[in-house]
């Protein structure tokens, strides 16, 4: 876990595009939107709720951190972007039709309070993601090239913690009372510019941006001579082939 205040424009212009690849995904789990409302939870630049609302659904999205929604009303002004985020949403029990949480659970202080609160304020489907291979394979090469001390942040507790696979997401979410809880796992590679992927460090985003952010001089100037022989070493035609897997979650309508 980390902190994510201020990081709104560096994530967008960086990860915010790598987070979109479940898109597809959750969109196939989900159907034809055939007049329904959606509810898209943690939001961040707004990015995934315009793609539903392109799409044809009714969508609202919430967003606690001020950077990304400060993002998302310049970049997607079409987006109903609210202020609010987990484990306590404003909304009604059953408010919406469909509710979506896209790398979110991963990320709050109690994922199964958190996932409780998305079934509560659907009348239909909950669709939440989480990584099973995230990000952070490729910088952890990174830092022990750098002979740098990896990131540490503040760890989940183990009675909140859950394993970070397909069935292990899929058990958290029964325990927090989601029924019926259906996991697959979707993989892709996301083709990334390096000074795209440096820029998300330089901000600090996610666990390599924190630990940039810790670091002297001396160990940033060796962290990032060891991303650009990295980068030498995997680079195809200028972009950075990352794979990565995502456990995609979906708890089916009553």
């Amino acid at each position: 876990m980390k902190d994510w205040v201020g990081v709104g424009e560096a994530y967008s212009a960086s990860y915010a595009a790598l987070c979109a690849g479940t898109f597809s995904t959750m969109q196939r789990a989900l159907g034809a939107p055939g007049g329904r409302s959606l509810l898209d939870v943690g939001a961040g630049d707004g990015r995934l709720a315009a793609l539903w609302a392109e799409t044809g659904w009714s969508v609202q999205a919430c967003e606690p951190e001020e950077s990304m929604r400060r993002v998302s009303r310049r970049e997607r002004p079409q987006v109903d972007m609210l202020d609010a985020g987990l484990p306590d949403l404003p909304f009604a029990d059953g408010a919406v039709d469909v509710v979506v949480a896209n790398f979110v659970l991963n990320h709050v202080a109690s994922p199964r309070r958190s996932a409780a609160e998305l079934r509560r304020v659907s009348r239909g489907a909950v669709v939440a993601t989480t990584w099973t291979l995230s990000p952070s394979w490729f910088w952890a090469e990174v830092t022990e090239r750098a002979r740098v001390a990896p990131f540490a942040g503040a760890k989940l507790t183990a009675d909140e913690d859950f394993e970070r696979t397909a069935d292990g997401f899929a058990r958290m979410l029964g325990d927090a009372g989601l029924e019926r809880v259906v996991v697959t796992e979707h993989g892709w590679t996301w083709n990334a510019d390096p000074d795209v992927l440096w820029h998300s460090v330089e901000g600090g985003v996610a666990g390599a941006g924190a630990l940039y952010a810790r670091l002297d001089a001396d160990d940033r100037r060796r962290f990032r001579a060891a991303f650009e022989r990295v980068v030498d070493e995997r680079a195809a035609h200028g972009a950075l082939p990352l794979e990565h897997r995502a456990a995609v979650a979906v708890s089916p309508f009553s």
